[in-house]
């Protein structure tokens, strides 16, 4: 029997002390280091064009999201903080430092903010006219106003994850990643230019974290398939003014 060289046998010895220290500590060193898609999901062996497929059919066949961040469109910036599902959704919306809230059951959408959105306000702050009828109401949003059009949107789950989880130019992986102390697997669009869209690694294969082409924004998704309540207000919180929304 060939004897080993005893400092063969340090070697191997000291190289599996550093390799249990480098489990217990998360991190990754050369010769030793863990595989990245051990006990997740399997997306990250896939191409990013896989990737992409995976991640899209998962977000449609979930019932519920939680959507949060910062989407720029026409050039004005609005804050979103919407929870979706497929029929209707709830939420607020901040734009040019105006919050108001939106509510959709169905096709029926609720509008609620306070006197200032509406534009009619004393010089104390208080509601004039028509505003202080709708002050802290949720008004009644005609389906023929523009205003349904321009903010139905925001509380529809499928056609804002079809519009925001399009990455624009040659697809790539851009490495493994966390969210929240949840591992993913990155996929970039023009090597980052087009949006980058950060997809778990555990569980269904969600999209977690997204930002967009040309700094339009960045969105983080949540509370996958989590229900939530969602129903009409009472009609003594309702204003209803029939086929057009009042102006300011």
């Amino acid at each position: 029997m060939t004897a080993i060289p005893q400092g063969r046998t340090r070697r191997t010895a000291l190289t599996s002390a550093l390799c249990a220290v480098v489990v217990v500590v998360g991190a990754g060193l050369t010769g030793c280091s863990e595989d990245p898609d051990a006990g997740t999901n399997g997306v990250g062996k896939l191409p990013a064009e896989q990737i992409q497929a995976r991640t899209r059919t998962a977000a449609g066949s979930a019932d519920t999201v939680h959507l949060s961040g910062n989407v720029v469109s026409n050039g004005r910036t609005y804050r979103l903080d919407m929870r979706l599902k497929a029929d209707g959704g709830s939420g607020s919306v901040t734009s040019e430092g105006v919050t108001f809230g939106l509510l959709r059951v169905g096709e029926q959408l609720f509008l609620k903010a306070d006197a200032g959105f509406w534009g009619q306000v004393d010089d104390n702050g208080k509601g004039t006219g028509a505003a202080d009828k709708l002050d802290g109401k949720y008004v009644k949003v005609p389906q023929g106003d523009p205003a349904y059009q321009r903010f139905s949107g925001f509380t529809d789950k499928d056609v804002l994850l079809d519009g925001l989880l399009t990455l624009h130019g040659t697809l790539t992986r851009d490495g493994h990643h966390e969210r929240s102390g949840v591992r993913t697997i990155r996929i970039a669009g023009g090597q980052g230019s087009g949006g980058t869209l950060d997809v778990s690694l555990e569980g269904e294969p969600y999209p977690l974290h997204l930002k967009r082409a040309g700094g339009a924004g960045t969105l983080t998704f949540s509370e996958w398939g989590k229900d939530f309540p969602l129903a009409q207000p009472e009609k003594s919180e309702t204003v209803d003014y029939g086929k057009q929304l009042p102006t300011s």
